[in-house]
């Protein structure tokens, strides 16, 4: 099997991997000929299934295998990867490749950067006038100007202009171990399935999301923590959202209830080419007749961990908005 292309966009790249590391170490890579996909399990938590388009972050790309579609899985450190990507960040052209050393299979991260190098300006003579002895006064004559002045047939060129700057182009590979997985291993993974969500919403800027959630988790876990007499108890926050613009983050124990809410947000419009049915499926679907109940009665929510959560927001670094899609079943709670 091969596989080889050139990075794109290094900063789309670098961003992802370093939003999938704050859920997990480890990722699953799915290469085809259509599409690549990243897949984080972790034992407890959320699961991440991100489908990129190839031209998203590869060009001049090639992958080869015996398997159907030209599909590869690869189990790759997150670590290891995101720092190999850091490093090229600044890098004129980076390219990856699956190689093998030692009978290991590595991704061959290449990084190509261009320094700026000069040569350092030779000495002249009128530097070397300028110096003095340590004997000689602050307003003495020095001895290579008696020496200048007293032989008129001394005469002094030109010094050589001082070279200049050129680029050097530096070649740097890392090297990053990955586990090279068999089709049967990767057969029983499948992207969970949920019931089709009753809201759509485009949420407020992730970064904001991110610190109020984290606020009300910090105020909300001393009191669940004391109540229980469990330090490590998570505490859950309610999401909830409406087909009218609306959306609520709010917690609840039994010695406080704070609710933060957005008004005036999107709900987008759904596309019947994705829905089975077309227009029909539209007029059926479950977000559809979310929209013909009252403010009061159109709201889905959702119980979320609130350490859980506040990872998954570390999306943000990639994209600062994104639609969330919400039933009113608690399928997030144990």
């Amino acid at each position: 099997m091969r596989f080889k292309a050139a990075i794109r966009n290094i900063h789309t790249f670098t961003k992802l991997t370093g939003s999938l590391l704050l859920l997990s170490k480890v990722v699953w890579i799915r290469l085809d000929n259509d599409q690549v996909r990243f897949t984080v399990i972790p034992e407890r938590g959320s699961q991440v299934w991100a489908v990129l388009s190839i031209d998203s972050i590869f060009e001049d790309y090639s992958v080869h295998s015996n398997t159907p579609g030209n599909t590869i899985h690869l189990q790759v450190s997150l670590t290891h990867l995101n720092r190999a990507l850091r490093s090229a960040i600044n890098a004129t052209f980076a390219s990856i490749r699956l190689t093998k050393k030692d009978g290991i299979p590595l991704l061959a991260i290449t990084i190509t950067t261009t320094t700026f190098a000069s040569l350092r300006r030779p000495p002249t003579l009128e530097g070397l006038n300028e110096r003095r002895l340590p004997s000689e006064a602050p307003n003495s004559t020095s001895r290579a100007e008696v020496d200048r002045g007293n032989d008129d047939s001394i005469s002094f060129q030109d010094h050589p202009p001082a070279p200049f700057p050129s680029d050097r182009e530096t070649t740097i590979t890392q090297s990053v171990a990955a586990t090279v997985l068999p089709p049967q291993s990767v057969a029983s993974i499948h992207e969970p399935t949920c019931r089709e969500p009753d809201v759509h919403i485009l949420l407020p800027p992730l970064l904001q999301l991110k610190a109020i959630s984290e606020r009300f988790t910090k105020l909300a876990l001393p009191t669940s923590s004391a109540a229980t007499g469990d330090e490590n108890l998570s505490t859950r926050l309610i999401l909830s959202a409406s087909p009218y613009g609306e959306f609520r983050i709010g917690v609840q124990t039994a010695a406080c209830k704070i609710e933060s809410k957005w008004q005036g947000l999107t709900n987008p419009e759904l596309d019947p080419t994705q829905i089975e049915g077309g227009e029909e499926g539209v007029r059926e679907h479950a977000s559809t007749r979310q929209k013909n109940l009252t403010r009061e009665e159109a709201w889905a929510t959702v119980r979320v961990e609130g350490r859980d959560w506040g990872r998954v927001l570390g999306v943000g670094r990639l994209g600062g908005r994104v639609v969330a899609c919400k039933s009113p079943d608690p399928f997030f709670e144990k």
